[in-house]
């Protein structure tokens, strides 16, 4: 039995190993598993994954980053992985990765931006191929403290993406939160509605202050009037307990109820059940980004469909592709049961 065998059982073959089975140099085994950008001759290729795989080799991750200068790590922020609009996201970023043959770290900022600028210090030390930032922000321009995190990422040779903002060094993947929902609001006034309700997240959060103002645009330009504004999270739960307050400030049969978020909307549907009151007959509903359970909830939530596996998928090109450039995010309204015409 040799050496490498008996590793092998014990599972911790090395690169010496892989590298005398498959009768090559210590170099040219690791330029193969490695990462390294240098060339090697296909027939040599062919011997080191071959040697690699009968010996049961897994190569290592801070040796890949030494030899390419950055990881085979993809790493994600995003703000709340139980939240479908994440979770869709995360699955277009895995899916690119999965194809590419890198890996996906996800770190939760829980909207808190400490803690963001604390995960992107931590992750650097992965050196990560492509950092993505896809939680919500409050501010239009990244952060100062946040911005010196992201400058160190570049410059040990990673690549920067933000869903919203971008700077010089930092690529944007946009998503039209206020044309989407400018849309929506002037379709549902012209389904005969007049009165609306926004359940919205706190004020500053730029994707929620986005879309609210932007449906207000569109219902009020369409024959609405102003609607008015409850202040919460981005969660059933917040969706839920504003519905109870617009229902204890009394709401008038006929009226829309926008949620910035499908979540949100879902969360106050319940709420208006629970009260004894029927959604869509009796107050309609409406929501934003078109997850799964949009379509499943009764009645169908009328939203607007944001292709978030896509712009997961979107961001991860930005990531890894040098000659990546921004493509059009197609969204739409789509108006389902929630919302019955008017008369």
């Amino acid at each position: 039995m040799t050496e490498a065998t008996e590793r092998l059982r014990s599972g911790s073959a090395t690169l010496h190993d892989v590298a005398r089975e498959a009768g090559v140099s210590l170099a040219t085994a690791s330029r193969v598993l490695n990462g390294s950008t240098r060339k090697v001759a296909d027939a040599y290729r062919t011997r080191v994954e071959a040697a690699a795989e009968r010996l049961g080799y897994s190569a290592n991750l801070s040796a890949q980053a030494t030899a390419r200068g950055t990881s085979a790590i993809i790493a994600l922020l995003v703000a709340d992985i139980a939240d479908p609009y994440f979770g869709e996201i995360a699955s277009g970023v895995a899916q690119g990765a999965d194809e590419a043959g890198l890996v996906v770290t996800v770190a939760i900022t829980e909207r808190d931006a400490e803690r963001e600028v604390r995960l992107v210090r931590t992750l650097r030390g992965q050196r990560p191929r492509g950092l993505i930032l896809a939680a919500s922000r409050t501010s239009p321009d990244i952060a100062p403290e946040l911005l010196a995190e992201l400058d160190h990422v570049v410059a040990a040779g990673g690549r920067v993406v933000s869903l919203g903002a971008g700077t010089d060094t930092v690529r944007a993947v946009m998503i039209d939160n206020r044309e989407g929902a400018r849309a929506l609001g002037a379709a549902l006034a012209e389904r005969g509605y007049r009165s609306a309700v926004a359940l919205a997240a706190a004020e500053g959060v730029l994707t929620s202050d986005s879309r609210v103002a932007g449906f207000s645009e569109g219902f009020t330009a369409a024959g609405g009037h102003t609607p008015r504004v409850y202040r919460g999270a981005f969660s059933r739960a917040s969706g839920a307990d504003l519905m109870a307050q617009v229902l204890a400030d009394g709401v008038e049969p006929g009226t829309v109820v926008f949620g910035v978020s499908d979540v949100v909307a879902i969360g106050a549907m319940s709420a208006v059940r629970e009260a004894g009151r029927e959604p869509g007959a009796d107050i309609a509903f409406a929501g934003f980004d078109d997850i799964p359970t949009a379509r499943d909830v009764t009645p169908a939530l009328s939203t607007v469909a944001v292709p978030l596996v896509e712009v997961g998928l979107e961001t991860f090109r930005a990531a890894t592709d040098p000659d990546w450039m921004p493509q059009p995010l197609r969204l739409e309204v789509k108006l389902r049961d929630s919302t019955p015409p008017r008369p």
